[in-house]
């Protein structure tokens, strides 16, 4: 597989410059996974014993990105890209019908407008609160940084069963 995707994070930097760093990176390594697949092979549940695709992995991540940045971070009302199932089910996770291009469109945007924000504060150590929970910038980055490594050892599951493409 070909990592020409992917920036490398420095070994050498501030807080800052690492996490948005290593963020970045997991972001590409979603995108480097996905590459390359055609519609279907994106809408593929590729474990029989999973529902996971990754399209849905893609379209749960945008969501991921929009909730912590625009709504807990930046305090935004926001309309979810894929509104829930009635039965509570994350509509992200239903791809049968969904547009591939507009999903990754959607979750370009979402990440566009989470390095706006970041960008926007001076300080890791700034806070928000949301329903009555504080946290810091520095908690959110970290903990997107973990959502995206956990989904992307789904990814690579998910790519290695579709078309045996391995590869960090």
């Amino acid at each position: 597989m070909a990592d020409d995707l992917r920036t490398h994070p420095p070994r050498l930097a501030d807080d800052r410059t690492s996490l948005l760093a290593f963020l970045d990176y997991q972001r590409a390594t979603l995108a480097m996974k996905c590459a390359g697949l055609s519609g279907e092979q994106l809408r593929r549940k590729a474990v029989p014993t999973s529902g996971l695709t990754l399209l849905g992995l893609v379209r749960h991540l945008a969501t991921i990105e929009q909730s912590w940045f625009r709504l807990v971070v930046n305090g935004e009302a926001v309309t979810a890209p894929w509104p829930g199932e009635a039965d509570g089910t994350q509509a992200e996770f239903h791809v049968e019908d969904a547009d591939v291009d507009e999903a990754f469109e959607v979750w370009r945007k979402e990440c566009a407008r989470a390095r706006d924000i970041v960008a926007s504060f001076d300080s890791l150590d700034a806070t928000v609160e949301i329903g009555g929970a504080a946290f810091s910038l520095r908690y959110v980055l970290t903990h997107m940084i973990e959502e995206y490594a956990r989904h992307n050892g789904h990814a690579d599951l998910l790519r290695e069963a579709i078309d045996g493409e391995v590869g960090e």
